[in-house]
């Protein structure tokens, strides 16, 4: 019996990307702008860059012949850290950097596990975010077990751009096949090779064949499937890409539609060749008649960081107190975020601008003292966008004739109809922008700016007690800065407070963080009292209180104390807003602090389409599972809606336990722009890290059979599938940036029911004697909220006949079975009746839900 099954799936790294952050172009027919990055952690070795550039080059050839003629690599940069000695052939980098990575080379998710794999959180056809190299795998000493590295750059390709999956599953290594032989799990079929136990012990090896459990009626843990060395089956690369003569993806007559493989499950059995020919790359190409050239390599050096704050100080910076909060935010990025080597200029602008810093260098407390000093106490006049962007090119102008990889951190509150007039020279200038919006006016050339530098785009509410613009502040960390030297926010919270004065909470200071641990606290008018104190009880004096920008900070020397920091604020005005902002950078060098990133899926979007929010929780290289995670999206407007992400593999989520947690969004209110905040909170006795290896893995060969004997490779480190990490307490909050919403209608118009159930994954099923015992997790009324109001569960002998013909398919009585609330698990037995003897070990489920509106999941 082959039945569906859920998937396990590991996210490792530390950066989770703006949603569509790559710069990948395709320019006839050939990819531009690629980005690998060397990871700082990565020992010197100039090694690392030839095997790189051999390896594109390699693949460039390889992709070519198996897209049929279609697509080749043409340029490529190649980022080296900092830390690595200077070399007259390495350039300044532009808008290069680690978040908008597409390779990353960098140690193991585990010790020894040298395999490459591709981060992939989302559904079929959707780019993933990064692929992973370990060093040791690029100075190959793995090709026995995973074959060339160029020829594995084009399988990790296919994930990467087109969101193909794997036609191999060690999780299910065999199926029973219609034909009632037990077949491995690959694609295509013609794939030959043999099925057998090999083990060793103390030097001699043992082979024998497999056999068969009696509880699966398949073949035991230990059997493996070793292919022949020498083959001539040409598919498929996404099964196994180091056998000589594959060269093709598998298509429509080769693709296995029998096997339970990854790609098979969430591609709704289409083979890749498929996927990738209805893809956007395929559909704006035509085969080409020449040959391509090799590809062009840039070696790019990450330098010292260069940014320039550029800060309205127009007539309406004077309305809601926008002023102060800029002020607020630009202090907390002066005191706390910007890293310590940056060089920092400043310049002030509303109808003109005037340049108020030329670049210095942060070294101490004092250079930050020095631009906090100059930051604009009143505003006035008109707001021209462009003075202060070429202002601040002029003050950058000082350090280099050349902009490349420096930031402009513009904050306004306006548009400016002249705007435009600058895109040209910033695109030109190899400068990032740096968007910050206050308020509803977010100017659109401005917006376009950003995008097309790279960089980060918020949208900052005026309500203070959403502590927007510090929060987006917060977020502007260097792009190319080791994880260790990065601020982290723990904690990030407002509240208007109106007949109760106090303001009490709790932070959690966890051991992997600590180091320069920052509070900060402002108001909206008189300043509070403040009491806060260490795990031991002991009270926290000296804040500095900063009455004209109506702020307090407070940095605790050396290493906070880990465990539970309690403080109290008692306003002094009534009514009064309070927010309270904490951060720390890692302990320990060496122990990667646990990190919260989070996006939406899409920066533009219209009604009613859904959206998804993402938020990872890792600890270095490895995810963290348990966490209580919560998303608060705000309009421009001010309305919130508050939603628990879950990492359950169900409704948004695309993978159970790969510290990816997910939930869709579909509350929009109105048009405009949205915000996204992120909390984790982790328990001692729920979070979790899991040592599990990633799932979108390149597989690994156990060994080939060379004239009838198996000549293996050397085994794979074990891995524990289970194994996991108790954590402590922790919290963090991160901003998720800020998304586009169109077209949504006046409330009075809107629909009361346009979403369906979401679709379910995680269908699954055991035998027990005569009956089948179904499981999965509840959809709801719209998508994943709310509850269904009934299922259908069909049976059938053959898969296809289940995909396209459901309604002609033989029902199952669920009149028993109500639908549970949404993320609720759901049991149900049936005795499965009517099917012939032919197919009585062959049974293929299927299942859907139906809301109160009779809208059906898919």
């Amino acid at each position: 019996m082959w039945l569906f099954r859920s998937f396990v799936f590991l996210l490792v790294l530390c950066l989770l990307h703006q949603s569509n952050s790559s710069f990948i172009r395709l320019n006839n027919n050939g990819f531009e702008d690629i980005i690998i990055v060397i990871d700082p952690s990565v020992p010197e070795d100039e090694k690392i860059i030839e095997q790189i550039q051999d390896m594109v080059t390699t693949a460039s050839t390889y992709l070519f012949e198996a897209t049929e003629r279609r697509f080749f690599f043409k340029n490529v940069s190649i980022l080296i850290p900092e830390n690595w000695k200077e070399n007259h052939r390495y350039k300044r980098p532009k808008h290069e950097n680690y978040e908008h990575a597409d390779v990353i080379v960098a140690p193991p998710t585990l010790p020894g596990r040298d395999e490459p794999y591709t981060k992939q959180f989302t559904e079929c056809g959707e780019k993933g975010e990064h692929i992973h190299f370990t060093p040791d795998f690029l100075l190959g000493k793995n090709q026995n077990e995973y074959g060339p590295p160029g020829r594995l750059f084009v399988h990790e390709w296919a994930h990467l751009r087109w969101g193909v999956f794997d036609e191999y599953n060690e999780d299910q290594p065999f199926y029973r096949a219609k034909s009632k032989k037990i077949e491995a799990t690959r694609c295509s079929t013609g794939i030959s090779g043999i099925n057998r136990v090999y083990k060793c012990q103390g030097g001699s090896c043992i082979t024998r064949t497999c056999r068969i459990d009696s509880k699966t009626k398949l073949y035991e843990k230990d059997c493996q499937f070793f292919p022949d060395k020498v083959q001539t089956e040409k598919a498929s690369i996404m099964f196994t890409q180091s056998i000589d003569s594959v060269v093709e993806f598998c298509n429509e007559k080769t693709h296995n539609q029998e096997a339970p493989s990854l790609q098979n499950k969430k591609c709704n059995f289409r083979s890749t060749w498929e996927v990738i020919s209805s893809s956007e790359d395929f559909n704006n190409t035509i085969p080409m008649v020449t040959p391509p050239p090799p590809p062009v390599f840039s070696l790019l050096k990450i330098n010292q960081r260069i940014v320039c704050l550029v800060l309205d100080k127009s007539e309406s910076m004077a309305s809601y107190d926008r002023l102060n909060q800029m002020n607020q935010a630009a202090k907390y990025f002066l005191l706390q975020i910007v890293e310590n080597g940056s060089w920092v200029g400043m310049v002030h602008f509303d109808s003109t601008a005037t340049i108020v810093n030329k670049p210095i260098q942060i070294i101490s407390s004092d250079e930050r003292n020095t631009l906090l000093a100059t930051l604009p106490t009143y505003a006035w006049g008109g707001t021209s966008i462009c003075s202060g962007i070429k202002s601040a090119f002029q003050v950058i102008g000082e350090l280099s004739p050349h902009l490349d990889g420096s930031e402009v951190v513009l904050l306004t509150d306006g548009e400016d109809y002249t705007a435009s007039s600058c895109i040209d020279e910033v695109k030109r200038s190899g400068a990032i922008v740096h968007f910050i919006a206050l308020g509803t006016a977010a100017d659109k050339a401005v917006i376009e700016m950003s995008k097309i530098t790279g960089g980060h785009h918020f949208y900052a509410s005026d309500k203070a007690q959403n502590n927007g613009l510090i929060d987006a502040f917060g977020d502007l960390t260097s792009g190319n800065t080791e994880l260790s030297q990065k601020s982290l926010q723990l904690e990030s919270k407002g509240l208007t407070l109106n007949s109760n004065p106090w303001m009490n909470d709790t932070v959690i200071i966890d051991s992997t963080v600590g180091k320069d641990t920052f509070f900060l606290i402002t108001w909206n008018r008189l300043p509070p009292s403040i009491s806060l104190w260490d795990p031991s009880g002991t009270i926290m004096e000296n804040f500095t209180v900063d009455e004209t920008s109506k702020m307090a900070y407070l940095s605790i020397p050396g290493t906070a104390k880990v465990g539970t920091w309690a403080y109290s604020l008692q306003a002094k005005a009534n009514p009064e807003t309070l927010t309270i902002t904490v951060t720390s950078r890692a302990a320990n060098s060496s122990v990667p602090p646990i990190t919260l990133n989070a996006k939406m899926n899409k920066d533009i979007n219209s009604f009613p389409s859904p959206m998804i929010v993402y938020a990872e929780i890792l600890q270095g290289f490895l995810p963290v599972l348990g966490a209580n995670v919560t998303a608060i999206i705000e309009s421009q407007s001010g309305h919130t809606e508050v939603l628990e992400l879950l990492d359950n593999g169900a409704g948004a989520d695309s993978f159970k336990n790969d510290g990816v947690y997910s939930r869709y969004f579909t509350a929009y209110t109105e048009n405009g722009s949205y915000s996204l905040k992120v909390w984790a909170h982790g328990g001692a006795n729920t979070a979790r890290l899991s040592l599990q290896p990633p799932l979108n893995r390149a597989a690994y060969i156990p060994g080939w059979v060379v004239n009838g004997e198996i000549e293996a490779n050397p085994p794979r480190p074990e891995t524990d599938e289970d194994t996991q990490t108790t954590l402590e307490d922790f919290s963090r909050t991160v901003s998720g940036g800020a998304f586009v919403v169109s077209q949504v209608p006046h409330p009075e118009y809107l629909l009361d029911d346009l979403h369906p159930p979401s679709q379910i994954t995680d269908l699954d099923a055991t035998l027990q004697e005569d009956e089948i015992i179904l499981t999965w997790t509840a959809p709801g009324d719209n998508f994943d909220v709310g509850k269904a109001q009934h299922y259908i569960i069909k049976i059938s002998g053959s898969i296809l006949d289940l995909r396209d013909s459901f309604d002609d398919a033989l029902q199952v009585n669920t009149t028993d079975l109500s639908p549970k609330e949404a993320n609720s698990k759901e049991i149900f037995a049936f005795k499965p009746e009517n099917i012939s003897e032919e197919n009585a070990t062959h049974i293929f489920i299927a299942i859907k839900s139906i809301d109160k509106s009779n809208l059906t999941s898919k």
